[in-house]
């Protein structure tokens, strides 16, 4: 692939996701979709409607032509084989978040990677959006002083209909492992590592086995402490699908509310307006704070993603989110979960982030 002509990327599932990064595609003019592989037949319909090879399975796809990249959209239980078999082929994966369903397979995933030395990215898409961009630099220079305490919601309503497939209504199914880990990457990317996590869960609104609500506890290695209310059976405008404007099936925020807030001893950034509240003078509760709005140039999280998988495939560049990222996301996701189970803190050794 020369640096001029469009990276062909092979594109593994046809659900939502998976459709989101094709209309993306569509957008780009350094990226061209090679293929779908999806066993289902709505699959090889929605590959004839527009006018790309379908291919039952991954090895056929591999078979018939090699891309520059691909990306991983399947079910979380299959994104290691997939991982595996293109580290193999040497073709640089975009996989899905969650990198993997076990921590077991996500280790496998990035053992195969190191070794190769073929990288992989993980799609923790927001990282690439470039508010949490923005937010990041204002973090790293220190404008907030010694991180504190940070408070987060996302909360929301799913529609009944949502939970009409059976597996949404099992444990597994929930918000926490769905919809949290985007959260905890996050908070890992702008605020640092977690040390510790409690978790308390509820499922009185719906009834189901799965959780609907939870209320989340971390404690980071720099003794920060964040706390996290999530639902998705809320009627709300506090969460940041409907406020970044990341994806246009959302509908615009009658007005923009903060969904997170980071706070330091010099001062506080809120998000997704980027808005920085600081004391000028003394800093007291009786002096007035003073408010910063921070521009940033608008960009599709996604295109962004797709465009640093292009260039880590031609070797230009690395991983914004690498597989090692995705693990220690995971890991700290299901320490929410098992928390949740046990009524217990659970702790996060930091060596297992090294």
């Amino acid at each position: 692939m020369s640096a001029q002509s469009p990276a062909r990327i092979l594109l593994a599932g046809a659900g939502a996701i998976g459709r989101l990064h094709f209309r993306e595609m569509q957008e780009c003019t350094f990226c061209t979709l090679s293929g779908i592989v999806e066993p289902a037949p709505a699959g090889r319909e929605w590959a004839e409607a527009a006018g790309v090879p379908w291919f039952a399975d991954l090895d056929t796809a591999l078979a018939h032509e090699k891309p520059d990249a691909a990306i991983v959209a399947t079910p979380n239980q299959t994104h290691r084989a997939l991982a595996l078999r293109l580290i193999e082929e040497r073709i640089v994966p975009l996989v899905e978040k969650p990198i993997a369903s076990t921590i077991e397979d996500a280790t496998e995933i990035v053992t195969a990677s190191e070794k190769a030395g073929v990288p992989v990215l993980i799609g923790h898409h927001r990282r690439h959006n470039p508010i949490i961009r923005t937010a990041h630099e204002i973090i790293s220079r220190g404008a907030p002083g010694q991180l504190v305490s940070v408070s987060l919601m996302a909360l929301f309503r799913k529609p009944d209909d949502y939970f009409t497939a059976s597996w949404r209504r099992e444990p597994g199914g929930g918000p926490v492992l769905i919809n949290l880990i985007h959260e905890i990457d996050v908070i890992r990317h702008l605020c640092g590592e977690i040390s510790s996590v409690h978790a308390v869960t509820s499922n009185r609104i719906r009834g189901f086995e799965v959780e609907d609500t939870a209320a989340i506890l971390l404690r980071l290695d720099n003794e920060a402490l964040v706390t996290i209310s999530l639902s998705d059976c809320a009627s709300s405008p506090w969460s940041w699908d409907l406020q970044a404007g990341e994806i246009d099936s959302y509908p615009a925020p009658a007005a923009p509310v903060t969904t997170m807030v980071i706070s330091g001893t010099d001062g506080s950034l809120a998000l997704p307006s980027l808005d920085f509240w600081s004391y000028r003078g003394k800093p007291d509760w009786y002096e007035p704070l003073t408010r910063e709005t921070t521009g940033y140039r608008k960009e599709s999280p996604y295109i962004a993603q797709l465009r640093n998988l292009c260039a880590v495939s031609r070797g230009e560049a690395v991983p914004v989110v690498d597989a090692q990222e995705g693990l220690s996301t995971l890991r700290a996701t299901l320490a929410v979960a098992e928390s949740a189970r046990t009524g217990k803190t659970v702790h996060i050794p930091s060596s297992q982030f090294a």
